[in-house]
């Protein structure tokens, strides 16, 4: 039975992780963290996803519900991702990390708690969504300089960050067939007269509103031909099972740092 404690466990992720724990036989929820400002503070982390009581009672003291566990799945803020990799690294837990947003520092953070324990970082745990990167990353490299690409993105209102992580990622796959960084060629938003299209360039368009899950969609677009990928999200419980994926793999490896690439034993590189 591999335990399982969740950091941010009263948002959407989390109770779509508790879901999925729930209807899993081997797995079994051990410890749930919140923020100390959560009105939920001290409740029972199952019975606010709809489910019976489980005797998790959610908790902003990280070495409380890391304790029991043998693995953590951090789907909360860049502002606690720190905190809960150093946490994990004091407890000696294998830590999964879905959160998005992440920048430089969160990184260096994580690549560094890496050093002690099992560290698997995904921009997007779908496992469909990373099978969707490996096709687009082979086919950026096998279409050439020939064709030019579009990643447009959709998501909920709520989201925070734009592009999204796996927008992102999808582009940095692509930038990295042409021997150069998405910073260098990507372009966000166009607006009013701004000339004809750079050759090489990848092109960036956002989608926020109502409760949309997560699409992308890349295009590989040529004067005579245009190549679709796309991928549609249509239930939070996709990156829950990704998520738990990840930590059933992590709990048996050695300290490093790792992608949903390293977990589903595909090609890409990070």
């Amino acid at each position: 039975m591999l335990k399982i404690a969740i950091l941010g466990a009263s948002g959407r992720m989390g109770n779509a992780l508790i879901e999925c724990i729930s209807a899993g036989d081997d797995l079994e929820l051990v410890g749930a963290t919140t923020e100390t400002a959560d009105p939920d503070l001290g409740r029972d982390a199952a019975e606010l996803a709809r489910l019976p009581a489980a005797g998790v009672p959610l908790t902003d003291d990280r070495g409380q519900a890391l304790h029991d566990a043998h693995v953590a799945i951090d789907f909360t803020l860049p502002a606690a991702t720190i905190a809960n990799a150093l946490a994990c690294v004091e407890s000696g837990k294998p830590l999964v990390v879905g959160t998005t947003g992440l920048e430089d520092k969160h990184v260096e953070a994580l690549k560094s708690a890496a050093r002690d324990i099992p560290v698997v970082v995904g921009r997007n745990m779908s496992v469909g969504v990373n099978v969707f990167m490996d096709l687009v990353a082979r086919a950026a490299a096998a279409l050439g300089e020939d064709y030019d690409v579009e990643i447009t993105e959709a998501h909920h209102r709520h989201k925070v960050d734009a592009p999204s992580g796996t927008a992102i990622a999808l582009g940095e796959a692509v930038a990295r067939t042409k021997g150069r960084s998405l910073e260098e060629l990507a372009i966000h938003g166009r607006h009013g007269q701004i000339g004809p299209r750079v050759p090489g360039t990848i092109g960036f368009s956002v989608i926020r509103g109502g409760d949309i899950v997560g699409d992308h969609k890349v295009l590989f677009a040529a004067p005579e031909e245009t190549v679709e990928f796309s991928h549609h999200a249509i239930d939070r419980r996709c990156f829950a099972r990704g998520a738990l994926r990840a930590a059933r793999w992590a709990a048996g490896q050695a300290p490093g740092y790792y992608g949903m690439d390293d977990v589903l034993g595909l090609g890409q590189s990070r």
